[in-house]
């Protein structure tokens, strides 16, 4: 596919998930809920997580925030890739963002939905834009206290 195509391709997802997102809202109950911060434009995102009984399964994530429709496009399409999958797999999705994001390879064919971001790579001051749900969903699931209210604020300031 000829480059200008894939990038109005990119851009045509992010707006629709921008305008229309899939996961919008507040899961109930909340086993884990973060909130995102990017001081540098703005952007806040505020996650919910609901686990499966044994805590090892994202069984539904939702998402709520203002920003830019790279945070927000981003933010739904992880819960997408994100649902139904343990903490493992869900923390490894964010690694390959996040490597995706600094110009590493693209998801297989089962995840191309988030191969939509690639193209903000191409824009270093829209990277944290995009990464800002995932460093929250990282922070929400690494977090050695689980808080269910997301009383902490996490930063993606110092981050890729």
């Amino acid at each position: 596919m000829p480059l200008d195509n894939l990038r109005g391709l990119y851009q045509q997802v992010i707006l629709e998930r921008y305008k229309k997102p899939h996961n919008f809202g507040r899961v109930d109950p909340v086993h884990r809920h973060q909130r995102g911060h990017n001081p540098s434009c703005g952007d806040t995102i505020d996650l919910t997580l609901q686990l499966d009984p044994s805590q090892e399964r994202i069984v539904d994530i939702k998402f709520e925030g203002a920003g830019c429709a790279i945070a927000l496009a981003s933010a739904d399409l992880m819960a997408d890739a994100v649902r139904g999958r343990t903490i493992p797999e869900a923390l490894q999705l964010v690694e390959r963002f996040q490597a995706m994001m600094r110009g590493g390879e693209e998801f297989p064919r089962e995840q191309r939905a988030l191969n939509a971001m690639k193209g903000v790579a191409q824009f270093p001051v829209r990277i944290k834009c995009a990464n800002l749900a995932w460093h929250a969903l990282k922070y929400a699931l690494e977090s050695p206290e689980p808080q269910a209210n997301g009383s902490a604020v996490v930063s993606n300031e110092n981050t890729d």
